[in-house]
């Protein structure tokens, strides 16, 4: 059976990350982009980063380009705008596509394991989130709008367990 533990990713340096150093720990994985509506939701994601990473959570940001060319930047210059805006300190990885021919292995999976509304698999905008146990299988998929907030009491649950 396949986890989010058997994918690699890139970092904003170019490193690679086996995803595999996170096993046992629940991960929240998003797609990002720096100059979309819901870029506020960094704030949030970084609260989420502080209140529950001691406890084990990982949050995980995939920066994309694909919605709206939003995202236009480096690797370096979006970890930077992170940073500088809105004092992100969980990693983030480099810019993929998470649609399409070219769409990173990790979100080809995610998208099969958790469909969103009416059980499309296409991420359908910047901020979509992944809730991943700590057996690496996703639990859940969020919406660009349900706010890091509101994925607060899924989270606890999650670390509970």
């Amino acid at each position: 059976m396949t986890t989010i533990y058997d994918f690699e990713a890139l970092s904003t340096t170019g490193k690679p990350v086996a995803l595999k150093q996170y096993a046992g720990k629940p991960m929240l994985i998003v797609n990002t982009a720096s100059a979309c509506g819901f870029t506020p939701q960094f704030a949030g994601l970084e609260e989420l980063h502080k209140a529950y990473g001691a406890k084990g959570l990982v949050v995980l940001g995939f920066p994309c380009n694909q919605f709206g060319a939003q995202d236009k930047g480096s690797n370096d210059e979006i970890a930077s705008f992170c940073q500088l805006n809105y004092g992100v300190s969980f990693p983030m990885m480099a810019k993929i596509d998470v649609n399409g021919g070219d769409a990173h292995p990790l979100y080809q999976w995610l998208c099969k394991e958790a469909p969103g509304l009416l059980g499309t698999k296409a991420i359908k905008w910047n901020f979509t989130k992944f809730l991943v146990g700590r057996d690496g299988q996703v639990i859940r998929r969020y919406a660009p709008t349900d706010t890091p907030q509101s994925l607060a009491k899924d989270i606890e649950a999650v670390l509970a367990t």
